[in-house]
């Protein structure tokens, strides 16, 4: 159990938590949200101990081992399996004793740090170091490369799972999902559900907040507040209480009023002076309530484009990708005749010119149109070209092949991954915006840039501070300050959230779905997509086609790739994905000389099986006996699903009562909040269960695959 008391927190002169208390329990799942700035990292610090309390108590139990993602980027040559095996302090510690015994030759000790090993799971967790690792996006080939071979946003990816391979009795996660695309969110959803431990996660991802969380831990103005519930339940309680408090507020203000009425109405009468100093000392015993204070009122909107070509762009066999130097090949000598001339090329000089840059493809055959007003999400894994796609449309990468027909007029904003590592750190927020005017458009005086700039929340001195010093968040409202102000009618967004908060989030939901012109949009921010774009483009094996379904069909379609890609490792074939989950890739058919039967056409009844004597029959009895062994190892497995089936016809029901009942409109408001939170629970419990079924299955598959 955690429990803070009285906690009071400083960084600096600014005070990050006052006299805040709350307990959590063990094996609680916990949101910690609040606006930018207000101290959630300045509190994972202290649970941490890297901060320690400026007043009252902070208990955590002292045997809890802590699992937290590094913020620093790692320098190491060491290869990414091995990077991620370090994070398992027990079996760290476990091979660390065995490394003494050995070099003492104590046979006694060296026994017992084998068992030592064995307990910490060291027998399986390179297994379980690479299942992490292709869980969060990396390729096969990938497990072993160096750390420093990957860029900061996979560096990241690797300290999460390094933080997950802990057995942790306390998680800490800040913002796991910022560097995640949507399939290794999915992913990792899906573990932290499995996780038995306590977990604190600090995220702006609403429906990743939803999907794990069951308790809220609210950090405003300095006050720690618990909810029970996820992150949309939090937001209606807290909708409910602030209701309250504003309502009781006023009453406060009517009845405090009153009382100044009397008191000045009669304090100068000597009849009155009694009843006068009595309400003077009720008027003092007034507990004064707060007003209602809110950060959500942050709002924004993009101006009327100047005009709406359309069709905005249209491309036709575009194939996108990368001018890259060419692989530096190493010559062999030519073989030399009996004068010791070399055989062959006459001169012996190079075969190419290797400064010369080669094309490198990675979507091809493109051919699609983007007209105005449309809304269109960009989905795919994690390297399949999502990003390589938009930077061709915004120019930023000429097309390989075909050809893009922009419609007259189009003018397109732009907003990359690595944006606000191209703003200028020495450059103030002003000099940025006077620049852009200068060299953009359009041009403007610097108290209208002032005005514009305050916005998005950049207001006095603000506009003259270093952008090197402003939060991620900061930056992320600078880059769509400079998106706003060029009037821009196709707008390309690539991960625009990675770096806001929820207000901000929602801002730019409503300034998105407000805006006149074309939207595309890549984003692992499930809430923004839903509610933004209307269709979505699907980039996949190589090539990019719309996707015939919303984001839950995705994640299906997802599980559904992921078992596909189990059953054809345990049969030791490639996969390669379909393109569309109702489109799924025909399995090649068996050659008769594999089956024993004729390759008929599909669906066609099958021939009767040949006569082939004893040897046949021994054959037969050998396949019986090998479905046997599969039907014993499978059978717990079955009886599992059958229960989970069970339980979920038994959930699925009672989530269908609780609607009828709140449909019905009949129940006071706090039956309607147990009811809320009870569904919340049920579907969170559905979640779960379809995850374990969808395991269970492909192993149940995978057993039977190799059985053959």
């Amino acid at each position: 159990m955690i429990t803070l008391r009285n906690l009071t927190l400083r960084r600096g002169t600014k005070v990050v938590l006052d006299s805040a208390s709350v307990t959590l329990n063990p094996g609680e799942k916990i949101g910690l949200v609040g606006r930018n700035g207000a101290g959630k990292s300045s509190l994972f610090a202290l649970l941490a101990g890297r901060l320690q309390a400026d007043g009252g108590d902070a208990e955590i139990p002292p045997r809890w081992r802590l699992g937290e993602v590094a913020q620093n980027m790692p320098e190491t040559s060491d290869g990414a399996t091995d990077f991620v095996l370090q994070g398992d302090i027990p079996l760290m510690e476990a091979q660390a004793v065995l490394a003494a015994a050995e070099a003492s030759d104590d046979g006694n000790a060296i026994a017992d740090a084998h068992m030592g090993i064995e307990e910490a799971g060291g027998f399986d967790a390179r297994s379980r170091a690479q299942a992490l690792l292709l869980g969060l996006g990396f390729k096969v080939q990938q497990l072993d490369a160096p750390v420093n071979s990957f860029s900061g946003g996979w560096r990241m990816r690797l300290q999460l799972a390094r933080a997950l391979m802990c057995p942790a009795d306390l998680m800490l996660l800040d913002e796991p999902t910022n560097h995640l695309d949507l399939d290794a969110l999915v992913w990792l959803e899906g573990w932290l559900q499995r996780f038995t431990g306590t977990m604190i996660v600090i995220s702006h991802d609403r429906e990743f907040l939803d999907a794990i969380t069951k308790v809220t831990l609210h950090l405003d103005e300095a006050k720690l507040t618990r909810y029970g519930g996820n992150y949309t339940t939090f937001e209606e309680m807290r909708a409910e209480r602030m209701s309250q408090q504003a309502t009781a507020f006023v009453k406060q203000q009517e009845r405090i009023a009153h009382l100044q009425r009397f008191i000045d109405r009669f304090k100068a009468k000597a009849s009155k002076a009694k009843q006068a100093q009595s309400r003077v000392k009720a008027l003092d015993r007034v507990e004064k309530l707060a007003p209602v204070l809110t950060a959500s009122d942050f709002s924004f909107e993009f101006k009327e484009p100047v005009s709406l070509p359309n069709p905005m762009l249209a491309m036709r066999e575009v194939v996108c990708g990368y001018m890259v130097p060419p692989v530096r090949r190493v010559r062999r000598p030519a073989p030399r005749g009996a004068g010791g001339a070399a055989l062959g090329r006459p001169g012996g000089g190079p075969a190419e010119d290797e400064a010369a840059l080669v094309p490198k493809p990675i979507v091809h055959n493109v051919t699609r149109t983007v007209l105005a007003g449309q809304r269109i999400g960009i989905l795919g894994a994690n390297g399949q070209g999502k990003s390589t796609v938009v930077k061709t449309i915004a120019r930023e990468h000429p097309a390989l092949a075909g050809e893009i027909t922009e419609g007259k007029g189009l003018a397109i904003g732009y907003f990359a991954q690595q944006e606000m590592d191209l703003l200028h750190a020495d450059d103030a927020p002003l000099q940025h915006m006077v620049r852009l005017a200068r060299t953009v458009g359009p041009e403007a005086r610097e108290q209208e840039l002032r005005d514009f700039l305050g916005k998005f929340r950049f207001t006095g001195d603000m506009v003259q501070q270093r952008i090197g010093s402003l939060s991620g968040g900061e930056k992320a409202r600078l880059v769509l300050a400079s998106l706003v102000w060029q009037r821009p009618n196709l707008l390309l967004l690539d991960e625009p959230t990675n770096h806001l908060d929820l207000t901000t989030r929602e801002a730019l939901s409503m300034a998105l779905n407000e805006f006149e012109g074309s939207v595309m949009l890549v984003s692992h921010d499930r809430a923004l997509l839903r509610e933004v774009c209307d269709e979505f483009w699907l980039v996949t094996a190589g090539g990019l086609q719309e996707f015939d379904g919303d984001l839950d069909d995705y994640q299906r379609w997802l599980l559904e790739q992921s078992r596909a890609v189990q059953r054809a490792a345990a049969k030791g074939e490639k996969y390669t994905a379909s393109p569309r989950p109702e489109e799924p890739k025909a399995a090649p058919a068996a050659p008769a000389a594999a089956t024993g039967k004729p390759a008929g056409k599909p669906g066609a009844a099958p021939a009767p099986a040949v006569q082939q004597g004893p040897a046949r029959r021994e054959d037969k009895k050998a396949q019986a006996q090998a479905r046997a062994k599969v039907a014993e190892r499978t059978r717990p497995l079955r009886i599992e699903i059958e229960q989970i089936d069970k339980r979920m016809a038994a959930l699925v029901k009672e989530r269908t009562q609780c609607e009828a009942q709140l449909a019905a409109g009949t129940l006071p408001g706090s039956e309607i909040a147990e009811l809320g939170r009870k569904l919340n629970h049920i579907n969170a419990e559905v979640t779960m269960l379809e995850e374990r079924w969808l395991e269970l299955s492909s192993e149940i598959e995978s057993l039977q695959a190799a059985a053959g």
